[in-house]
């Protein structure tokens, strides 16, 4: 039996998923709609945040949510292709998941640069 590294891509898919579903929308809705009207949050402003994100569990957290989200999109973006009539070749398999895997490497760099 030939061994598959499929079983990786299904636990982040899976993973991103839960994730997604669960806090996703909320994140959506506060910093991209509450924040920016004015609608509270007022420990969202931008040295709360940095100082969030320069200690070593907020960047942590953040690594996670950034790259479970892409690794999920990416497993779903490359499934629903088949759906729309594009072939699962390797070229699709690596423009999807290359760009989860450079988005992820992305976050992790910018993250330990702060």
């Amino acid at each position: 039996m030939k061994r598959s590294v499929q079983p990786v891509f299904w636990i982040l898919f899976g993973a991103g998923g839960m994730l997604s579903a669960l806090v996703g929308w909320m994140l959506a809705w506060i910093t991209g709609i509450a924040v920016p009207m004015g609608l509270g949050f007022p420990q969202l402003g931008y040295d709360s945040v940095l100082a969030f994100e320069r200690h070593w569990a907020g960047a942590g957290l953040t690594f996670v949510v950034i790259a479970l989200f892409l690794w999920h999109a990416a497993h779903r973006i490359f499934h629903t292709l088949h759906d729309l009539g594009v072939h699962a070749n390797a070229g699709a398999w690596v423009a999807c998941y290359g760009t989860a895997a450079f988005g992820t490497f992305a976050a992790a760099a910018l993250l330990l640069s702060l």
